[in-house]
């Protein structure tokens, strides 16, 4: 799977990011989904979108900018480390990443972007969209489906490498937002500017010494 994310005026004024997936073999666009910009959301969404409709991938072939790059970054912020969380998720279900800064090498998703800017961007005008919501659902409801009956080449004319798709319990424990933090001398931690307490089984808190390590992990589904 070819996957890259393209900045681009697409329904308004303001520029939002379209992540963008394609098969290889067959040329169909597997997953889509706008943001504001390219994002850890953007990806999952899409990756979300290939394991219920297709099933598992053997690949991803992806872009090598500061987003699947963290190294590069300035914000040290593990939430936002897109390549170890988004890693993460496929070594989980057995999606290699491969990356690479040569568009030649990802011609297909290249050519994609290009003629999703050529013939998307005025069919969103024609429809009157102008907000991300909207966009995203004629994306997926109109505009990929049409795409892929005019252009793509029958799924079933080939071999797929693709395993079965997994339950949606895993889907969204495995899109997870996985960060760490240390326990204060309250045995609280803080995770997006609240404060959190373990308790157990019989609402009892469980208190720990200061400094000790622990993750939050947020499923897909924000829980």
């Amino acid at each position: 799977i070819q996957m890259d994310a393209s900045i681009h005026r697409w329904f308004s004024d303001s520029k939002t990011s379209l992540h963008l997936a394609i098969d290889n073999a067959t040329g169909i666009i597997v997953g889509g989904y706008f943001d504001k910009q390219e994002t850890l959301l953007g990806y999952y969404n899409v990756y979300k979108q290939i394991l219920e409709k297709y099933g598992i991938p053997a690949k991803f072939l992806t872009d090598n900018r500061t987003i699947f790059n963290y190294t590069n970054s300035k914000m040290k912020d593990d939430s936002k480390d897109v390549l170890t969380q988004f890693g993460y998720a496929c070594k989980i279900l057995g999606t290699s990443i491969e990356t690479s800064s040569v568009s030649q090498y990802k011609g297909q998703i290249e050519r994609a972007n290009g003629t999703f800017q050529g013939r998307l961007v005025n069919e969103l005008r024609t429809a009157g969209i102008d907000n991300i919501d909207d966009a995203n659902a004629y994306l997926l409801d109109v505009f990929i489906p049409d795409f892929n009956n005019r252009f793509a080449m029958n799924l079933n004319n080939f071999i797929s490498v693709m395993d079965d798709s997994p339950s949606e319990e895993k889907i969204n424990l495995t899109l997870a937002i996985i960060s760490s933090r240390k326990f204060d001398n309250g045995s609280s931690i803080s995770y997006n500017n609240v404060k959190y307490q373990a308790y157990d089984e019989n609402d009892k808190l469980v208190c720990f010494k200061p400094k000790t390590d622990c993750l939050v992990i947020k499923s897909f589904d924000n829980n």
